[in-house]
């Protein structure tokens, strides 16, 4: 397992986090563990969780992630083996989130609420990264927008420096070693990175949004934050939920997958994206690689990723993404990759 700076911390994170947004649905207590134990035996030491999961988010289940990883950490008894990411919900309406039912904002009152509770589940007394899971302000999220610029609502919004006094805050009392974005754009991370510089906090040292063989719309404009302001990204969905795999091709919904059991895969139902998905799963077969394994492979080999988060539902399915490590990804089978993104650019944004 290769081992890369988190930002401009003092942290090394394997270049795999181990997600973890199922386990508590689709995954038990016990796979959970199991998940857990397999992937620090092979050298994953980052774990990436949120305060909403799992997924998708319900009243009924959320904490759950959380309460699983803390149960781990007191059985194991090795919260200093991990680093251990989680995130607090940006604006929205999940009313069971917060006291008296109220909506979610990026405000002192709410940050504070969502790190105690956060930190009581993990069983933790503070957190290695701590992220804003998705901006107050207004945007279009998780592929709804596409590529096109939409003129924002008039809602209102929680100032970007206001958010970054309140995780200062928490910097400041040790329940949070380091902060990162989620779900950004780039002007959201030129501004975060402008208010600490006047000094209303901490650099944000990370960024995780999607970025996949269908989606690598994070290499217009936010790739180089990562080498010029040392803001890696964190690349969640990497297979794309499970599309890059092939096992939806051809309106295909086998039993038990997240799209059969959820039917919240419209990002990847977009015209387009099926005949990109045909394009890498021929490059995989001609190549001789398993196209889960060189979907992630290639994300993990950019310059501009930190760490490459996967996320698997059995045993099997973590053992062939971890062993994507062994997948390299030489000159020629870039050319070809790029060849297809030529044909088939961002299908999925």
């Amino acid at each position: 397992m290769e081992y890369r700076r988190l930002g401009t911390t003092d942290l090394s994170v394997s270049a795999i986090c181990l997600g973890s947004m199922t386990w508590g649905q689709q995954n038990t207590v016990s796979e959970a563990h199991a998940q857990l134990d397999y992937a620090l035996a092979r050298g994953v030491n980052f774990i990436d969780t949120a305060e909403i999961y799992s997924i998708p988010p319900r009243r009924e289940t959320q904490g759950s992630t959380e309460r699983i990883i803390g149960s781990w950490l007191a059985a194991r008894k090795n919260r200093d083996r991990v680093i251990i990411a989680t995130k607090v919900a940006g604006r929205g309406d999940a009313n069971w989130l917060r006291e008296g039912g109220a909506g979610t904002v990026l405000d002192a009152k709410n940050i504070q609420y969502a790190i105690e509770g956060s930190l009581k589940r993990l069983q933790t007394d503070y957190v290695d990264l701590y992220q804003l899971h998705w901006p107050d302000r207004s945007l279009p999220l998780w592929g709804a927008g596409g590529t096109t610029y939409r003129r924002p609502s008039k809602r209102a919004e929680v100032p970007i420096e206001e958010t970054l006094e309140a995780l200062a805050g928490l910097v400041k009392a040790g329940m949070v070693r380091h902060i990162g974005l989620s779900n950004e754009t780039p002007w959201g991370v030129a501004r975060f990175l402008r208010a600490a510089e006047l000094g209303r906090g901490p650099r944000v040292v990370s960024i995780q949004n999607a970025y996949n063989l269908i989606n690598r719309t994070f290499e217009m404009g936010l790739a180089e934050f990562a080498e010029r302001d040392a803001v890696g990204l964190l690349a969640y969905s990497p297979l794309a939920q499970g599309y890059l795999t092939g096992k939806y091709q051809g309106g295909a919904r086998p039993p038990g997958a997240r799209t059969t059991l959820f039917e919240r895969a419209q990002r990847y139902e977009k015209p387009g994206v099926e005949a990109a998905i045909d394009a890498y799963l021929a490059l995989a077969r001609d190549i001789g690689v398993d196209p889960a394994q060189l979907a992630i492979a290639y994300v993990t080999s950019r310059p501009f990723v930190t760490s490459n988060i996967i996320g698997a539902t059995t045993m099997a399915q973590l053992k062939t993404d971890l062993d994507s490590v062994e997948v390299k990804i030489t000159p020629e089978i870039e050319r070809r990759i790029d060849q297809i993104h030529q044909l088939h650019s961002n299908p999925a944004p």
